[in-house]
């Protein structure tokens, strides 16, 4: 069943993040499977992290997909959406611009260490407003020295803005498999394979054949979120063998599928 938040209660939530006037804020969420938040901004920075399920989310500076123990870093100002892959219990932060310096500049993905993971946890129990030298104050106070050493991490995908590229990135999201070339799309758009690949580098900062391995490698992180077996997503997205899968997978994220999905451990 798609889900959708409806906009009065979206217009709700906003009205709580933008009048609130701590450096940091938590917000507890759960939402049930197929869940979409519609496409929204805030003026303050936000750190969207989830304890529980996947989480897809889509802005203007592109498509991520965000497993537990992973994150995305939200610039203020950004417009992005939320769809849910299995139910999601998102425990996210809500951060001024001017709270610290030298936070990320930039909308990405982060890993999330046990120790950010618990100071996540605690922020959720603090009242608003809390004072600067109390307890709620020091502890989010080393939350933002937290965010300010969020390493980030490959699970970006740039879509380009050229009408003719945009519909090659189309396609290859509805179908991961296709093994259409360079050659193939020069044919069917009518446009030289140098300009394809030109542009490609220009507009995504990825080759054409980089672009479709992290389409299929995203597509593979919901698939397997949902519960797909090893050897279903290598077929779907047209790999030859599992193994060839996984190697491409451990490749790209440093570990194995099933370990890409284990909680991070102290």
């Amino acid at each position: 069943m798609d889900h959708s938040r409806s906009p009065k209660a979206l217009e709700q939530s906003l009205r709580e993040i933008e009048e609130a006037r701590t450096p940091v804020m938590g917000r507890a969420t759960d939402y049930p499977s197929g869940w979409h938040i519609q496409p929204h901004e805030h003026s303050k920075h936000q750190l969207i992290y989830a304890v529980q399920g996947v989480m897809v989310v889509r802005a203007e500076a592109g498509r991520w997909v965000v497993p537990p123990t992973r994150a995305i870093w939200m610039l203020a100002g950004m417009r992005h959406e939320i769809r849910c892959i299995g139910e999601v219990h998102m425990r996210s932060l809500l951060v001024m611009p001017d709270a610290a310096p030298k936070l990320l500049d930039e909308t990405q993905a982060v890993g999330i260490s046990p120790l950010l993971r618990e100071l996540i946890a605690a922020a959720m129990a603090v009242q608003q407003p809390y004072a600067s030298g109390t307890r709620d104050g020091r502890v989010m106070r080393l939350l933002l020295d937290e965010l300010r050493a969020l390493p980030v991490l490959p699970l970006h995908l740039q879509l380009p803005t050229d009408a003719r590229l945009l519909q090659i990135c189309e396609r290859l999201q509805r179908r991961p498999h296709d093994a259409s070339t360079m050659t193939d799309w020069s044919q069917r758009l009518a446009v030289d394979v140098k300009t394809i690949q030109r542009l490609f580098v220009k507009e995504t900062g990825m080759t054409f054949g980089q672009w479709r391995q992290q389409a299929r490698l995203l597509r593979a992180l919901e698939m397997l979120a949902t519960g797909e077996r090893v050897i279903e997503v290598a077929m779907a997205l047209g790999y030859d063998s599992p193994s060839a899968f996984a190697t491409m997978f451990r490749r790209q994220f440093g570990q194995t599928p099933s370990q890409f999905f284990t909680a991070v451990q102290d």
